[in-house]
């Protein structure tokens, strides 16, 4: 899980999707087809599929109300105040400074060492980093917990808006990183993070907090040099206490509606937990996201197997094989989500089995040059 760099590893938080099995559900008949239209790409889309919204009973929507006390003594603990936050600026060189360019300089130093490989996947998390906006309009998208005027005095917007406040300074301490190294293409990285936030996401949560909450959960349990081990493990312990949060959320759901969350979660799962920029397009890459992903596969950054043990996490944290009580459709789901982890790995298995030579392919991100996928 762990990405090696001279002996010190970092890790990031955000997984591509991997294909699961199929499992029948109910859904909404208010749907429309998704699209992405990009000028100048020769593919019309890079996603079209029918999208359900507004899938959650209306009467649910008070249990996230009933929650709002419950949320502020639970949740909005797991944020830090501004004042103790640690800032960009933290870790990067002091453009106030009489040493400031030879603080560049040495970085740059540094930053030469690394391999192509790795900034391409550095750069691929950046860019997902600063998608942010995409995010937060997902988080207001959720029935019964968004922010219903952008100044919202609810638990759950102050939260929303806090978290991104505090995911906000992730993209900018890795872009600035990333731009004072000199080895990547910022104005190709700066056109696929436009692309990005204009193409927005579609989770598939269909504005179900259910389905949003265990969406977050399964994203932000995943998160050399040593300027950027830091810098990669400073974001890291952000993503731990995120993660606390919407687990713990999760978790009081199954306790007030076990059924009902038990079916979300398999539902999220049968849908595959897609990475928050599956929808990456450099202007000439129309695969590009698949090629990153193959590249941070092959580092071992994500894999298969993450997505199993984070599954099997996620599984054992909220009890769900403990489950009692619930209606036939609620066993099915138990059943299916409890049985997944032991399919992935012997998925994974498989693949390694079947593993072919990789194809090597040019990335914009990085002037070009070739990287092994």
């Amino acid at each position: 899980m762990a990405l090696q760099l001279n002996h010190l590893s970092f890790q990031f938080h955000k997984f591509p999707s991997f294909s699961l099995p199929p499992m029948a559900s109910i859904r909404s008949p208010t749907v429309f087809m998704a699209s992405t239209l990009r000028s100048g790409s020769k593919s019309p889309s890079s996603e079209v599929h029918v999208q359900v919204t507004h899938s959650m009973p209306p009467q649910k929507i008070e249990i996230f109300k009933s929650m709002e006390n419950w949320a502020e003594q639970n949740i909005l603990v797991h944020l830090k105040p501004v004042e103790k936050s640690w800032q960009p600026q933290d870790f990067l060189p002091d453009p106030a400074s009489d040493g400031f360019h030879e603080q560049v300089k040495e970085l740059r130093e540094r930053a030469k060492e690394l391999p192509d490989d790795y900034f391409v996947v550095l750069v691929g998390d950046m860019i997902t980093e600063e998608a942010l906006p995409t995010y937060q309009t997902m988080l207001n998208t959720l029935d019964g917990v968004r922010d219903e005027t952008g100044a919202s005095l609810t638990s759950w917007a102050i939260w929303t808006r806090a978290w991104t406040a505090e995911e906000n300074r992730h993209g900018d301490l890795l872009n600035k990183y990333l731009y004072l190294s000199g080895r990547v293409d910022m104005r190709q990285i700066e056109k696929t993070i436009q692309y990005l936030i204009g193409s927005g996401m579609d989770p598939r949560t269909e504005n179900s907090p259910y389905l949003g909450f265990i969406y977050t959960s399964f994203q932000e349990r995943e998160h050399g040099d040593m300027k950027l081990a830091q810098i990669c493990g400073t974001i890291a312990s952000d993503e731990k206490r995120h993660e606390t949060a919407y687990t713990k959320i999760v978790e009081k759901l199954f306790e007030i509606d076990p059924d009902g969350t038990v079916l979300a979660f398999a539902d999220m799962m049968r849908k595959k937990i897609s990475m928050p920029a599956h929808l990456m397009y450099d202007g000439r890459d129309d695969n590009l996201f698949d090629h990153f992903s193959a590249v941070a596969q092959r580092l071992g950054v994500y894999t298969a197997k993450d997505y199993a043990d984070i599954l099997e996490f996620l599984v054992g944290r909220w009890n769900v094989e403990k489950l009692t009580g619930l209606s036939g459709d609620g066993r099915k789901a138990q059943d299916y989500v409890c049985g997944l982890a032991p399919r992935f790995r012997k998925l994974e298995e498989r693949a390694q089995g079947r593993a072919k030579e990789a194809l090597t392919i040019p990335f914009s991100w990085i002037f070009d040059r070739e990287v092994k996928l």
